[in-house]
């Protein structure tokens, strides 16, 4: 926040109330596009279906292909849903961190960029994810209006 001991003033001083006013909202902001990014994604495999998407997962060389699809079906549109909301924040986003970890390790023959099929998208999503687990919902979260996390 401005004005606290270590951090730096603003070099144009008329910013403080917009800074005072909009920093609050940058956690929500993250919290809301990475949990709208998973809804987007869960959604396309409820589409699908568990079998369907399970064939897609077997294709690209994992076992239990139909579980695992309906394990990220949960992760991503459940999680996706409660991660927005600021709810069990810190269990779904640390679940979304592992889930993109396995993608990032997977892709990683193929290179960095996402565009020739590489790891880039994933491993940021991943990082955010996990930065999300470690910070929790935050202040605007039902985490933090029922005063418990999971």
């Amino acid at each position: 926040m401005i004005d606290q001991a270590g951090q730096p003033r603003p070099l144009l001083p008329f910013l403080t109330p917009f800074y005072r006013a909009t920093v609050p909202l940058a956690w929500p902001l993250v919290r809301i596009g990475v949990g709208w990014n998973l809804i987007v994604h869960g959604w396309g495999k409820i589409a699908r279906g568990p079998v369907s998407e399970g064939a897609l997962l077997a294709h690209e060389g994992f076992p239990f292909a139909v579980a695992l699809a309906l394990l990220l079906l949960v992760v991503e549109f459940v999680g996706g849903i409660c991660i927005t909301l600021g709810l069990f924040t810190r269990f779904f986003a640390a679940a979304a961190a592992i889930e993109m970890g396995v993608i990032t390790l997977h892709y990683w023959s193929h290179g960095f960029a996402w565009l020739k099929a590489g790891y880039e998208y994933a491993l940021l999503w991943g990082v955010v994810a996990l930065a999300i687990a470690l910070g929790g919902g935050g202040p605007y979260s039902l985490d933090r209006r029922i005063g418990r996390e999971l």
